[in-house]
C-alpha cells in the first residue's frame, strides 16, 4: 500500500524513501507501529529522539520521575530549566516539538502489565531489574517485541527478543527473576553519558529492523566497551524450567 504523503513529509523523511529497503511502504509500516518507551532517562532519551525523528507513528513514554540537575550530563532531552518538572512531561513536549506528525502519550507512573498490552514494542531503558523482568513477561505473554538495554561506566550492553515469532528464549532465561538488584548503578558508580547515547542508538535501530521485518537476533546479547572502542556478541540459550518462556 502507498503512503501517501504531503511535501513537508516527503522531505522529512526523504533519506528513509530514497532507500530500496525502507521505502515508502517502510514509512508506512513506521508511522502505524505502537512502541512504548519506558525509562526517560540517558537511554530513553536519545531512544525517543531517533524514533520521533523516524516517524515513528505512535510512541508512549512511562517513567514516574522528575528531571534533576545530575541528569542533565547524559538525559539529552531536558535543559536546566525543566528541573523538578516530570520526564515524560518534558520528553512529550520536545518530540512534539521535533515531529507533529507522530502521536506522543505520556505516563507519570510506573509500568504496568495494562500499558504494555497495547504495543507492537516494549523499549526497555530503565536500570531497574524488578521492572525489566515485567516487561519481559508481559511482552512475552502478550508476544510483542521486547528491547532491553543498560549502561555503566564505560560498558554497554543490549539484548532483544521478537515474541511475534520466537517463544522460547527469555531476559529470565538469561538473568533469573529472583537474582538481587545490582549494587553497582548510574547513581553510586557513574556513567560516560556517550555510552548510554551508543546503546540508546543501538535500541532504536533494532526497533526499526523489528518494524521493517530485519531483525534476527532474537536473544542475542551484544555488549560495548566504550573505553577500549570494541563490541562482543555472545549467543544465549533458552534455559528449562525458566519459568516466563517454557512452554
Amino acid at each position: 500500500m502507498s503512503l501517501e504523503l504531503s511535501h513537508e513529509q516527503f522531505m522529512r523523511y526523504s533519506r528513509h524513501l530514497l532507500m530500496d529497503d525502507i521505502g515508502e511502504a517502510g514509512q508506512q509500516k513506521l508511522s502505524q507501529a505502537r512502541v512504548l518507551i519506558v525509562g526517560l532517562g540517558g537511554l530513553g532519551c536519545p531512544v525517543a529522539l531517533y524514533l520521533a525523528a523516524a516517524g515513528v507513528g505512535h510512541l508512549s513514554l512511562c517513567d514516574a520521575d522528575v528531571v534533576e540537575l545530575s541528569n542533565l550530563q547524559r538525559q539529552i532531552l531536558y535543559r536546566e530549566t525543566d528541573c523538578d518538572l516530570y520526564k515524560v512531561e518534558c520528553a512529550e513536549r520536545e518530540l512534539r516539538a521535533l515531529n507533529p506528525h507522530i502521536s506522543v502519550s505520556s505516563h507519570a507512573a510506573e509500568i504496568t502489565d495494562e500499558l504494555i498490552g497495547n504495543q507492537d514494542i516494549v523499549v526497555d531503558c530503565t536500570d531497574n531489574l524488578a521492572a525489566r523482568q515485567l516487561m519481559n513477561s508481559a511482552c512475552h505473554k502478550n508476544k510483542i517485541g521486547f528491547v532491553s538495554a543498560s549502561a555503566l561506566g564505560w560498558e554497554g550492553q543490549l539484548v532483544a527478543f521478537d515474541f511475534a515469532t520466537h517463544g522460547r528464549l527469555c531476559l529470565n532465561c538469561i538473568i533469573d527473576r529472583d537474582s538481587p538488584e545490582p549494587l553497582q548503578n548510574c547513581s553510586n558508580s557513574g556513567v560516560v553519558g556517550p555510552v548510554l547515547g551508543a546503546m540508546g542508538s543501538l535500541q532504536a535501530t533494532t526497533v526499526i529492523r523489528m518494524v521493517l521485518g530485519y531483525f534476527q537476533q532474537h536473544g542475542e546479547m551484544q555488549r560495548y566497551d566504550g573505553k577500549a572502542g570494541r563490541w562482543l556478541s555472545l549467543a544465549a540459550s533458552a534455559k528449562t524450567g525458566c519459568g516466563v518462556c517454557t512452554l
